[in-house]
């Protein structure tokens, strides 16, 4: 394994999560005892996987997810710097998700996922990554009632036994949300209209919205400035561009605008979070 962790581990009551890093290259990643849940967090890049006797090959774009069961070792190809959210779960934990459900634990058995979108896990994922990235402040209770959370949705929604979550017939598939987000991180630094999103899935401006914010909880513009800000975040903390190229390379109208989101968003100016961030 190469992984280079960004931040510090949480680990509590059979969960622990972590940012990490992965160079460009071959990375072997034995079986774990632990159910792993890996959530893309950062620009796109070229990942081929085998495991479990599959073999998936993609561009993998923020939020993008991979499940990998436990004792699964897996063999990965990367063609650029790879960084991602990783989610642990004890199978005590599985199990205590799988009882508050009524079923059967013996019965259940995580899907071995590639590539797969989850909203609702995503959203768990980049909480998670705040709480972590500020310290911790809201405590034990409130890491262990995210890490069911994360445990009641494999079992739902990526097990042997799904649950009946009645999503609704009309709805932004996987591969087209893929389609979108893979066109918001290859524009960031464009001039992005809603008219552009919707014509990338062949939908009308009016119809993209009401599925966009169902499929992820946030309106198409929300989501574009998100992942600038957090582009921007990734680009302060290598210390290689001045503030103004940052805001230039993520869509933003210039430094000034710039720092007004990350103002919002970090609570700190641009030039703060550099420096908390080196």
């Amino acid at each position: 394994m190469n992984s280079i962790p960004e931040s510090a581990r949480v680990s509590h009551n059979g969960f622990s999560f972590s940012l990490l890093t992965d160079m460009p290259g071959l990375v072997e990643v034995p079986g774990m005892e632990e159910l792993r849940v890996s959530i893309h967090a950062g620009p796109p890049v070229q990942v081929s996987c085998r495991r479990a006797g599959l073999y998936h090959s993609g561009t993998s774009v923020y939020g993008d997810i991979h499940v990998i069961p436990a004792g699964t070792p897996s063999t990965w190809e990367i063609r650029g710097k790879d960084t991602f959210l990783t989610l642990s779960l004890s199978a005590a934990l599985l199990t205590k998700a799988a009882e508050e459900l009524n079923l059967d634990p013996s019965r259940i058995e995580i899907r071995n996922r590639f590539q797969v979108r989850d909203s609702q896990l995503e959203h768990i994922g980049w909480v998670l990554k705040e709480e972590m990235e500020c310290g911790c402040p809201c405590g034990p209770g409130y890491i262990d009632s995210l890490a069911m959370a994360v445990a009641t949705r494999l079992v739902c929604c990526h097990s042997s036994t799904p649950v009946d979550v009645r999503r609704p017939n009309k709805r932004l598939s996987d591969r087209r949300l893929r389609q979108v987000f893979a066109y918001i991180e290859d524009n960031l630094a464009a001039n992005v209209s809603l008219g552009d999103l919707a014509a990338v899935v062949g939908l009308s401006v009016s119809h993209f919205k009401i599925l966009f914010r169902e499929a992820v909880g946030l309106s198409p513009h929300q989501y574009l400035i998100k992942r600038r800000v957090e582009r921007a975040r990734s680009l302060l903390s290598e210390g290689e561009l001045s503030i103004g190229q940052i805001a230039l390379q993520t869509g933003f109208v210039d430094q000034s605008h710039l720092g007004r989101h990350v103002q919002r968003t970090f609570g700190v100016s641009p030039r703060a979070l550099r420096q908390m961030l080196r």
